[in-house]
Parts: C-alpha cells; sequence; structure tokens
C-alpha cells in the first residue's frame, strides 16, 4: 500500500485523547486565550512534543465549514445609510458577514460585493435576497455564487 497522504473524517469519539487535546491547544492559541504554545498545553493536559508532533496534520471539521457560503453582487444608490441598511438586515437575519468590497460610485450608484455564511442553504439565500431587494437605494441584487 503507498504512503499518500490524504485527508479522512473521523468521528472524535474514536480517536485518542492526544488528537482531541491538539485541537484543543490549536483553538487556544487561535483566539488568543492563551499566549504561548507551552501555556496552552499546559492548560490542555498535553506534552508541546506530542502538540508539535500532530499540530500541522490535525484541524477540526467544524460545523461552520458546512454551512452554505454565497456571494452577493449589489448595485446600490450613492445615498448615506444606504450600503448601511443592507449589512443591519443581513446582520438581523443572522447572516455572518465574510467580507465587503464596494467600489467607487459611478453615476449616483455603486457596486457591492458581499460573501457571508448561511446557515440554511439556497432558500434562505432566495429569501435574504427578496428581503435586500425591498430596501431603499437598492437597485438591484443577484446571487454570483454560494458553494
Amino acid at each position: 500500500m503507498e504512503n499518500k497522504s490524504h485527508l479522512i473524517v473521523v468521528d472524535s469519539e474514536v480517536l485518542p485523547e492526544v488528537i482531541i487535546k491538539v485541537l484543543e491547544v490549536k483553538k487556544l492559541l487561535a483566539n488568543k486565550e492563551e499566549k504561548s504554545s507551552a501555556s496552552a498545553c499546559k492548560r490542555v493536559g498535553v506534552s508541546r512534543s506530542a502538540y508539535y508532533k500532530y499540530r500541522n496534520s490535525v484541524y477540526s471539521y467544524e460545523e461552520k465549514l458546512m454551512q452554505k457560503i454565497i456571494t452577493l453582487h449589489v448595485l446600490l444608490k450613492d445615498e448615506p445609510g444606504v450600503l448601511s441598511s443592507v449589512l443591519v438586515s443581513l446582520h438581523n437575519m443572522h447572516a455572518n458577514i465574510l467580507t465587503v468590497n464596494q467600489s467607487i460610485p459611478v453615476d449616483g450608484v455603486a457596486t457591492v460585493t458581499i460573501s457571508l455564511r448561511l446557515n440554511n442553504g439556497f432558500d434562505e439565500a432566495q429569501a435574504m435576497k427578496s428581503i435586500i431587494a425591498e430596501l431603499k437605494g437598492v437597485v438591484e441584487i443577484q446571487i454570483l455564487s454560494g458553494e
């Protein structure tokens, strides 16, 4: 059997405890809850050698990764508060806004591209599109892509 690297999904219940602890250390460091790997390892109760052995090979398959990411293309009037109202509406619909890119307004309108994460799927995106389309100052909205 060839020894090629490949990704697999394994239930954490069957993994050795050291793997789970390495994931906890990585999370503590990523969230800046610990300043160093040594302190994070001590807090979790895993040796630094085990952490360094597995840290680049162990990743969490979080529920967030399974959620839908979409990109909206919105044409907005160049008026104060229009973009803000779109963002507030997305927030109220519990969308996790990942990126916002706005062009400089030309002829009184600006193009805005918004990438966001949804909890559900395409149906939620279509409902969101309808709500945003009704906001004052929104000229046009399209869903460009969805993963």
